[in-house]
């Protein structure tokens, strides 16, 4: 059959709705790099302008065309070795687009697929389609579908009324100030629109979302949002770090062995949990400096990019700044967290760090130990919150920016234990902080737990154990364990486990 007839074919079968979907996500607003040709972003015309018109004539003609081209040009590519390209990129993720909305091309070469995950040295877990979706872009799919036609077109009137922001923008007018949002597929495409006109415009990313959340929250619940959502909903949909399907995220376990008994425990049940939770893994047993750099230009690999969060447990001896490897050298504690969050592949994710090790010979001993509880009294409380608002700052949009972020921003460390003090083992389970720490995440699976929330339920837990130490005279002691959070959003543990069973990938 002529490819054109194929071509024509296939887009009739696609529903308005889905056509509005496959086009947001193919014109996803952060591409990987390096990448050859990752200097030439899409233009604006390109992003915006087939959405702008779709929603002026109510006539899916211009996302057609786009579609069709881009079905073109992946026909007539050929896949080079050794060099990935922006096309490769493109490819990937329009394929995962329509995999994820069943509507992959009957004629679309799947060998290609192949060939250009060889090129992203991508393991078989790693070809599983969903890691090459976007996170974000699936969480403002949630959104959007939250939305009833009424409350994105509030959505809209609420951004043609910032002035500032419009100014000058000729596909703004192209739509114009009222708008009909019922036809099929039209909502969809006038709220992809806004999202990738505000994320163009350097207003949102996939951590800043505070201006969507405000035109979200000028919308009247009573007509805007489907059934059983509220507009409150909606808006704390997008204060989560954007996790959604399979994998959860890129999991690496560093672990010295020698000379720590149970050791290959902790390893068991890190790797048993992370998978649980859905991360494809990596172990490094007897991590050296040496290792640590390797794993670490690994890391910088463009495949990275795909992944939705990145988590490590380190686990060795240790002292109150350092940390032992397997050939005896030491590492600062320091260096080792500030060097992994500048990674690019993870800037603007989630990265959670397990520092389990002692980091002192202190130990919080029971025998004798007497404390007094102390308590303050202050009149803050009496303060009323009118008073509160009236003292406040007006922050506006002016001295606000999202473009520039500290490397330790989106980082959470979790410690073992507190500064000076020892981190309790067990002679044949290893690490008691490692063990309560891979139950509690276990247990919480599918309950809709924050990270933080099974942390601060481990403090308690661990905080109840009696320990003693195995050597020299008995003492009896409780550990204490804490987090420094630079988290800018909540880091939730999937509501389901997405077992190895369900990957569906390329053919190999």
């Amino acid at each position: 059959m002529d490819e054109v007839i194929q071509v024509t074919q296939w887009l009739s079968s696609i529903t308005p709705r889905k056509k509005a979907k496959l086009f947001f996500f193919t014109t996803h607003a952060d591409a990987p790099s390096p990448m050859v040709g990752s200097n030439d972003v899409d233009t604006h015309e390109e992003t915006q302008l087939p959405l702008a018109t779709t929603v002026a004539l109510h006539n899916f003609k211009n996302i057609d065309e786009f579609l069709k081209k881009k079905v073109n040009t992946f026909s007539c590519y050929n896949v080079i070795e050794n060099e990935i390209t922006k096309t490769d990129y493109e490819y990937l993720r329009f394929y995962s687009a329509c995999k994820y909305l069943d509507v992959v091309p009957p004629f679309l070469d799947l060998e290609k697929i192949s060939a250009i995950q060889n090129k992203f040295e991508m393991t078989d877990e790693e070809r599983d389609y969903r890691l090459l979706l976007d996170s974000a872009d699936l969480v403002l799919e949630q959104v959007c579908d939250s939305l009833k036609p009424a409350g994105v077109s509030q959505m809209w009137t609420a951004l043609r009324e910032d002035r500032n922001l419009i100014r000058g923008v000729k596909t703004i007018d192209i739509i114009g100030f009222f708008v009909d949002p019922n036809p099929t597929g039209i909502k969809e495409c006038l709220f992809f629109f806004i999202v990738r006109f505000l994320q163009k415009a350097d207003k949102i990313n996939r951590v800043n979302t505070n201006r969507l959340e405000r035109l979200i929250a000028q919308c009247d619940e009573s007509s805007s949002c489907e059934e059983g959502k509220t507009i409150d909903f909606i808006i704390d949909s997008l204060r989560f770090y954007p996790t959604e399907l399979y994998p959860f995220g890129f999991c690496l376990i560093m672990c010295v062995i020698e000379g720590r008994d149970g050791a290959m425990q902790e390893i068991e049940k890190t790797m048993e949990i992370s998978r649980h939770l859905g991360m494809i893994t990596h172990t490094e047993k007897n991590p050296t400096r040496e290792t640590i750099e390797l794993v670490k230009k690994e890391l910088m690999k463009p495949k990275y990019q795909f992944y939705s969060s990145f988590t490590c447990w380190f686990m060795s001896h240790g002292d109150s700044n350092s940390m032992v490897l397997a050939d005896g050298e030491t590492i600062e504690r320091e260096w080792f967290l500030t060097s992994f969050p500048d990674i690019s592949t993870f800037q603007l994710k989630p990265k959670v760090f397990f520092m389990v090790s002692c980091r002192g010979a202190n130990k919080f001993s029971l025998k004798g130990d007497e404390f007094e509880g102390q308590s303050a009294t202050c009149d803050y409380y009496d303060i009323g919150s009118a008073l509160i608002r009236n003292r406040m700052l007006d922050i506006t949009d002016s001295v606000r920016d999202i473009s520039y972020v500290q490397p330790m921003m989106d980082t959470l460390v979790a410690y073992s234990t507190i500064l000076d003090h020892l981190s309790g083992r067990a002679n044949t389970h290893g690490s008691i902080y490692v063990d309560r720490a891979c139950v509690l995440m276990s247990e919480n699976i599918s309950r809709g737990r924050s990270l933080t929330e099974i942390l601060e339920h481990l403090s308690q837990d661990l905080h109840e154990i009696l320990q003693e130490t195995m050597d020299g005279d008995r003492i009896v002691y409780k550990q204490a364990c804490h987090y420094d959070s630079f988290f800018r959003k909540t880091l939730k543990l999937p509501y389901t486990r997405h077992p190895k069973e369900d990957v569906h990938s390329a053919p190999q």
